[in-house]
């Protein structure tokens, strides 16, 4: 039976090591027994210090080795990951990327059963349910809500001919930018009921959050020009082909302004100015034949080109959209007027800090806009 001063200088500089770096929390428990120990505490001492059981304190005094730190792991657990071979692992990392239809089964999702009854009848090793999710653990992998997803509503080869047609389009905006812009043009209305989003809270407790509705909502339509971030954003009633319409003419009047401002004749603007490139969705005022004609005729520096369907994340204004929500989350506002007048000066006086190389959840995947 060890007894007070049983651990040479050696053997209690490598536990006190272990005992500051060990990551099993039981295997720390062990050392700091043996080390108590050596120190002249009684096993009951010992127990009662670290609450544990006196059996538990016995056990291990006899049966740890200060020499050999793996004695003090426990031979249960190591037993049954001895049961799961690195093939029977390979097969479960193979296995739970599948979709449990391709394996003739009915049910949609895996859980621990069924990957430890499935790889049960594929390589005879019997595992439970929580030993199976251990192992995924260990693979990094998680066990959390899938998320919805629309690809296969959307068209790849449009979505690639578009990027490609894309790319072009910012490049040449690049390389001669008096002569083309490219503005991305998108709708966004903001509630007065309070925005929800995540903040910092005490672990335990949850930040409340007014969430009665309340009626009131400020529209905006308008456009981000990719070559300097230049927003232009107009409140509206609704969005309709007339205040379409009636916005690109806004947006065409302000860009002549500026041409005009350059020193150009604001006459030649049609003939000279630059070409306005509008990446827009598919919504179906933005595409009523009569505006469109209209737009071609009165508009002629003015080009619309239309997202694919189910396209959002090639759409760099909608993070625009993103962070002035986010600007403005956990905020009451008591009248209308005062949630537009804040929205106004975010989207238009340059006030709105932005990630652009945030995330955009497209359905809920996250991509990167363009």
């Amino acid at each position: 039976m060890p007894a007070k001063g049983h651990l040479s200088l050696s053997q209690k500089e490598k536990l006190q090591l272990a005992l500051k770096t060990e990551e099993d929390a039981k295997v720390r428990e062990r050392i700091l027994m043996l080390l108590l120990l050596n120190d002249g505490k009684t096993q009951q001492e010992i127990a009662d210090f670290i609450g544990v059981s006196l059996r538990r304190v016995a056990y291990w005094c006899v049966h740890g080795e200060p020499d050999n730190l793996e004695t003090l792991e426990d031979g249960r657990k190591k037993g049954n990951f001895k049961k799961a071979t690195q093939e029977y692992i390979e097969l479960l990392l193979e296995v739970v990327e599948k979709d449990p239809q391709e394996l003739g089964y009915e049910f949609g999702r895996w859980t621990g059963k069924r990957l430890s009854e499935h790889l049960e009848k594929e390589t005879g090793i019997k595992l439970s349910k929580s030993q199976v999710s251990r192992i995924l653990a260990r693979e990094k992998y998680v066990y959390i809500w899938g998320k919805y997803s629309l690809e296969d509503k959307q068209d790849k080869k449009k979505r690639e001919a578009f990027k490609e047609k894309l790319a072009q389009y910012l490049a040449l905006a690049k390389e001669k930018p008096e002569s083309i812009q490219i503005w991305f043009w998108d709708e966004c209305g903001f509630s007065l009921r309070v925005i929800r989003r995540r903040c910092w809270t005490k672990k335990g407790k949850r930040k409340k959050v007014k969430g009665q509705r309340r009626r009131g909502r400020v529209n905006i339509m308008g456009g981000l020009r990719y070559s300097d971030q230049k927003r232009i954003c107009f409140v509206i009633k609704k969005g309709n082909s007339e205040t379409f319409y009636e916005q690109l003419t806004q947006l065409n009047n302000q860009i002549c302004q500026e041409w005009e401002a350059q020193g150009n004749n604001a006459q030649e603007f049609q003939s000279k100015g630059p070409k306005i490139v509008i990446i827009l969705d598919n919504a179906s005022f933005h595409k009523k034949q009569e505006f469109l004609d209209k737009i071609e005729s009165e508009l002629p520096n003015i080009k619309l080109e239309f997202l694919p369907p189910y396209s959002p994340d090639y759409n760099l204004i909608e993070l625009v959209w993103h962070s002035a929500k986010e600007y403005i989350a956990h905020r009451e506002f008591e009248t209308k007027e005062e949630l537009e007048k804040l929205v106004k000066r975010l989207l238009n006086e340059g006030k709105l800090i932005i990630n652009w190389s945030r995330k955009l959840k497209n359905k809920g995947n996250g991509v990167n806009v363009v």
